[in-house]
């Protein structure tokens, strides 16, 4: 009888394996055919736990008034089937997972992609943990209830240890519903500042621009501002052009026109809201202060660096061609002799 079970078992097995490898290779449904191959070994271990049980029920187990096995026999063969089920859930998740990560591929964001072999982990637990319960309680009558009341202190002390694990669970949930930032992106969380790399249950990963691998805690992360440097529409410069004192009045306006010229040969890299600035704005201790604004896009660091070093030369050029000094600082000393001191002698 045992040996007929296993033989159906395996035969199920193969078939279901089998259609499966036909779906994935020939219909081209790898989802479908995910399925067949998750229900494969289960279905046999199931088939098997139903000839145990028939040939308890044959054999009537009652060998001995001592040792009567039939009311131990089918809490076991319910066992077996339970397990098999709880498998066979367990092995759908991997399909469910391939079904997710087609929905997630047609997203924007990032962050999805990252959730889905999260959820998958979480959905096997939570299958492990429920196959399990049911097992003790409704097959074998344990009172989970009293078991996990008498926990005790044991219970309240794990709970306190797991808060911050919850708080963790917690920012991670907020992070995914938010979405404050995306694989890939550059941020700046406190005195981090770099891309981050992967967004798990527990922590953030970012690679700082050192390089460094930072793990950030996810409850830290949903408290703590979020600075998304890789969202930002442009680059702000704000810089002064400072020139010396005794620079006329007709040099100080030429310098805005020399600034002015060059922005509006540049306006191709400004949005068109946001055109660049020049004024005449401060008369410093050291120097006359013309400040110049603008918005380089696109929002790219190496780019952006590039146009600023051929900003800088050509002014740098122009205001020689212009005759007009840079200033820095200096400090002028006049010395004063006092009439009423002694004079030496030549």
């Amino acid at each position: 009888m045992l040996l007929a079970t296993f033989a159906l078992g395996r035969t199920i097995s193969f078939l279901l394996a089998r259609q499966g490898r036909r779906f994935i290779e020939r219909a081209h449904l790898p989802g479908l055919g995910m399925i067949f191959r998750a229900l494969a070994k289960p279905g046999s271990m199931l088939v098997f736990a139903g000839g145990l049980y028939v040939g308890g029920r044959i054999l009537n187990l009652k060998v001995h008034p001592a040792h009567d096995l039939s009311s131990f026999w089918p809490k076991l063969c319910q066992t077996i089937a339970v397990l098999a089920v709880g498998w066979a859930v367990y092995r759908l998740v991997d399909a469910l997972e391939y079904w997710l990560a087609r929905w997630t591929a047609r997203t924007r964001t990032q962050l999805d992609d990252q959730l889905v072999p999260i959820l998958r982990k979480t959905l096997r637990v939570f299958t492990i943990i429920l196959a399990l319960l049911f097992i003790a309680q409704n097959i074998w009558h344990w009172n989970i209830g009293a078991l996990l009341a008498g926990l005790g202190l044991g219970g309240l002390a794990f709970a306190l240890a797991a808060q911050d694990a919850l708080k963790n669970l917690f920012g991670s949930v907020t992070i995914f519903a938010d979405r404050p930032f995306q694989m890939g992106e550059r941020i700046k969380i406190g005195e981090f500042d770099g891309v981050v790399e992967e967004v798990g249950l527990r922590s953030t990963r970012i690679r700082t621009l050192d390089g460094h691998l930072v793990t950030v805690p996810n409850s830290t992360v949903a408290d703590s501002p979020v600075e998304n440097i890789g969202r930002r529409p442009y680059i702000r410069r704000v810089f002064d052009v400072t020139i010396t004192y005794d620079t006329p009045p007709e040099k100080v306006i030429r310098a805005v026109e020399i600034i002015r010229e060059m922005l509006d040969a540049r306006k191709d890299h400004f949005p068109k809201d946001l055109p660049g600035r020049v004024y005449f704005r401060e008369l410093e201790a050291y120097s006359l202060n013309i400040v110049v604004y603008y918005w380089f896009t696109p929002p790219d660091w190496w780019q952006y660096l590039a146009f600023t070093h051929d900003f800088n030369m050509e002014l740098l050029r122009r205001f020689n061609e212009e005759g007009i000094e840079f200033a820095f600082p200096t400090q002028t000393l006049y010395l004063r002799q006092n009439p009423d001191s002694p004079q030496r002698d030549a």
